[in-house]
């Protein structure tokens, strides 16, 4: 199964750059990260539909989509696990993720998305989201594959 991360922002080096790369590199799928950015400045409503436009033309042919957005499903991790597992098991060949800019996700990303889903209640710094992204990519990987890793 191939992931897609469509992220608004670029990654710059250091320790949230760091942590993605940790967990990405244990994978055993295959990870695209796209970096997306609007370079003028915008009216946030403007720019947060710009945004969506460009993570919607990031989103490949018959992926799966899940928008990460604080108003999204709590999921737990073995929950998370077991449906990128029958997604896996249904032959779904990408899944693709979706983080938005500071203004959050455009109404059309959320109404595209197969799931909307929450990181928790609070609010994360939008880089630091793929490393997170990335170490529940790895449990859950490890949950499906039977790895101690998890030890729910």
């Amino acid at each position: 199964m191939n992931i897609v991360i469509a992220a608004i922002g670029k990654a710059r080096s250091g320790p949230e750059q760091a942590l993605f790369d940790t967990y990405a590199g244990r994978l055993p799928w295959k990870i695209d990260v796209k970096e997306l950015e609007i370079k003028k400045e915008l009216a946030a409503d403007v720019r947060r539909a710009r945004e969506g436009e460009l993570l919607l033309g990031a989103i490949p042919d018959g992926a799966r989509v899940i928008a990460l957005d604080e108003r999204g499903k709590n999921e737990g991790s073995a929950a998370f696990a077991a449906r990128l597992g029958r997604w896996r098991d249904d032959g779904v060949r990408a899944v693709a993720f979706v983080i938005g800019g500071a203004d959050g996700l455009d109404e059309p990303v959320r109404k595209r998305a197969d799931l909307v889903l929450s990181l928790g209640a609070m609010t994360w710094p939008h880089l630091l989201v793929r490393g997170l992204l990335a170490e529940q990519l790895y449990r859950a990987h490890s949950i499906l594959s039977g790895h101690p890793y998890h030890r729910a």
